[in-house]
């Protein structure tokens, strides 16, 4: 808890609020330093194994052979089969924290292979529904995004809450990866803007419609257009709007 003096119509008050905690965690693996990760200090194995899913280092459970987290000294662990790339190269991003982000090789061709399958508006807005239900942080003291998964009933499967926005993607493919979940066809509802590298690992993951309450961004539309997604923005009370790929809602 942190003090803090708001003002609010004349009238000064003192008290307590809860704050969002960052937590930098250094990963390392195969006893290389690849990065630090700027994120919530909660389920950060999660975090950790979406990373190098999306960074290609890892595709299966059985790639890693060693996945520690040390919360006390902040530093994660990892040993995998095989070898990681020479250099993986970063690129700039909009996202949260450094404000730095990896870029994501396999992007490119990425399809969302579930996009072809027809949702109802009512699992859209179902969906949406549930991640709002289980973003009780959020709620707290904002300052924390969330994102969950589920399926074309608009049924929640997985849900994540961090910091950063492009690191809830991270956790729910984590998650999935150790727990044998798959995300081919399912839905992705973010609570945050939605950018060109959120879009593109959505891809990567074989998601096939993204739902955001704001907006998207132009490479966003771009990407989700490429890759099949149905991309829809704004979604407020009763409306929405669809970006791409409209075809594959059932309006009716």
């Amino acid at each position: 808890m942190t003090e803090v003096t708001t003002y609010n119509d004349g009238k000064v008050l003192r008290g307590e609020v809860d704050v969002v905690r960052e937590f930098p965690l250094v990963l390392r693996v195969n006893d290389r330093e690849i990065v630090t990760l700027i994120a919530s200090p909660h389920d950060l194995r999660f975090l950790v194994a979406g990373f190098l899913r999306l960074q290609g280092v890892v595709s299966h459970v059985e790639d890693f052979l060693v996945l520690s987290v040390c919360n006390d000294y902040g530093i994660a662990n990892v040993r995998i089969k095989g070898e990681i790339p020479a250099e993986l190269k970063p690129v700039l991003t909009s996202g949260c924290g450094t404000g730095i982000t990896f870029s994501l090789p396999q992007a490119a061709g990425a399809r969302g292979t579930g996009a072809m399958e027809q949702v109802t508006v009512a699992a859209i807005f179902e969906l949406m529904k549930q991640l709002a239900l289980s973003s009780a942080k959020y709620k707290s003291h904002g300052g924390v995004h969330s994102a969950a998964i589920g399926d074309t009933e608009g049924r929640l499967l997985l849900h994540a809450e961090d910091l950063g926005r492009h690191n809830t993607i991270d956790r729910l493919a984590g998650e999935a990866l150790l727990k044998g979940i798959p995300l081919s066809g399912t839905m992705l509802a973010t609570s945050g803007r939605v950018s060109a590298e959120l879009a593109a690992k959505a891809a990567l993951l074989g998601v096939g419609v993204i739902v955001s309450r704001t907006s998207p961004t132009d490479m966003a539309i771009r990407i989700c257009e490429e890759a099949g997604i149905t991309l829809v923005g704004y979604l407020r009370g009763t409306r929405f709007s669809a970006y791409t790929h409209s075809a594959h809602i059932l309006f009716s």
